[in-house]
């Protein structure tokens, strides 16, 4: 069978994802629903939730030390067999903890897949293509946004809330299916040079990986802190009502339509966002990440500090949402770009996992962190706004200081592997941190 291109790689490790997040993110949009038909007590919908953030950063750290020993075609095939295994019991259950059970099995599946999926794209492109790639990878996020949440919405409003996990399900095992026969076998890892496999000790406490951990908490936490709040806080605490000049506009060109109050916000923020990933992707290839993360990082601490912090009433509702969801794109871009030059081939799949249980783990604490900082007032609005976003500004300036360090780190190791002569070019499909030892 002929090998696909790497547009084509691209696009099933996209379609994967999109699978993937989408089946995390109709959870919570479908908890009132199953609240009720489950009998489940509505202050414990955010274990449902909490219980995958968990599941996968224990799985991401346990399969750090072994993912590596396998085709990644075959490893991807199964973890997504699992994913698809697991969103159907949730479609099955019948009580808070059989749900519970689906849960944290889609976690244990979901965390590697997404670190498979990584890890496949950092193999097959080279270097110098890497960041448009990544981003096109991460645009299953904006997708899931835009497309996939409020169709699953409308799917349970027609059916009942079990058919999103079934229709998720099914697009899943199709998906998983396609590209397990369209992917070549993924065991170029095993030729890399520097063969002794990767320790935990060099997986987790080496220092280019720390650094990359430590941008990746710091990226996490200051949109965490404040994105489970943003829908109350522009309802409640701004009064959004929605955007009015949609439904005129709708009504103008004969559509009969009220749109909700939150639904315009975040599909005009998604398609914003999925925009300037692209550009991003691009930019990071040409200029490198430190600059792109540091527009990313200014420009989230002027929309936080704007929208959040003091709030001006210049600035928009879908304004702010926009510069927000947009700041995101900007500082994801370049961070993944660099995470997938920092380990060899043969430790790729382990590092990524790792990375993805700091991910999962940054974002448990940040929810945690978020709900004792913020409370609730009688008239439904949110105190404790400003030190969220104070606290979000922080963490968000100290990413691009990480990102720095570790773009140094990377060019002076490359520069001293070229050097050595042990890097074969640059547009080598396996890229030039193959050698060892580094730091």
């Amino acid at each position: 069978m002929k090998r696909p291109s790497e547009r084509v790689i691209v696009l099933l490790i996209a379609a994967i994802q999109f699978i993937n997040i989408l089946e995390f993110m109709i959870v919570m949009p479908l908890g009132p629903d199953f609240a009720r038909a489950l009998a489940i007590p509505t202050n414990q919908l955010g274990l449902i939730a909490g219980s995958y953030t968990f599941a996968g950063a224990a799985s991401g750290i346990a399969c750090s030390f072994f993912l590596d020993r396998f085709d990644r075609r075959v490893a991807l095939a199964f973890a997504m067999a699992g994913l698809v295994a697991a969103t159907a019991l949730g479609g099955l259950a019948v009580n808070f903890e059989t749900l519970l059970g689906a849960r944290v099995l889609a976690g244990v599946f979901g965390g590697p897949a997404t670190s498979l999926a990584l890890a496949i794209v950092s193999d097959v492109i080279p270097v110098e293509r890497r960041g448009r790639a990544l981003a096109t990878v991460m645009t299953a996020f904006s997708v899931a946004s835009i497309f996939g949440v409020p169709i699953a919405l409308e799917i349970a409003h027609v059916f009942d809330w079990r058919a999103p996990f079934f229709a998720v399900s099914a697009m899943g095992l199709l998906t998983s299916a396609g590209a397990l026969w369209l992917l070549p076998p993924m065991k170029l890892h095993f030729r890399a040079p520097g063969m002794p496999r990767a320790s935990a000790r060099e997986i987790f406490f080496r220092p280019l990986p720390l650094l990359a951990f430590a941008a990746m908490t710091c990226m996490m936490i200051s949109a965490f802190l404040l994105i489970p709040s943003i829908p109350p806080y522009v309802v409640f605490n701004l009064g959004y009502q929605g955007e009015a000049w949609l439904t005129d506009w709708a009504a103008g060109v004969g559509i009969d339509y009220q749109f909700s109050t939150l639904g315009p916000l975040y599909m005009i923020g998604g398609l914003a966002s999925l925009a300037l990933m692209q550009v991003c992707g691009r930019l990071t290839d040409k200029i490198g990440a430190t600059a792109m993360s540091w527009a990313g990082a200014f420009l989230m601490a002027f929309v936080v500090y704007a929208g959040f912090v003091n709030y001006q009433p210049w600035l928009s509702v879908m304004g702010f949402f926009v510069g927000f969801m947009g700041s995101g794109s900007l500082r994801g871009v370049p961070s993944r770009t660099l995470d997938s030059r920092i380990p060899r081939a043969q430790e790729r799949a382990g590092f990524m996992s790792a990375q993805s249980a700091v991910q999962h783990i940054s974002l448990a604490l940040a929810a945690v962190a978020s709900s004792f900082i913020l409370y609730e007032l009688p008239d439904k609005s949110l105190a404790g706004v400003e030190l969220a976003g104070w606290l979000s500004i922080g963490f968000a300036l100290a990413m691009p200081l990480f990102i720095t360090l570790i773009e140094r780190q990377l060019k002076r190791r490359d520069a001293a592997l070229l050097a050595q002569g042990q890097v074969a070019g640059a547009g080598a499909a396996v890229n030039v941190a193959l050698a060892s030892p580094r730091p």
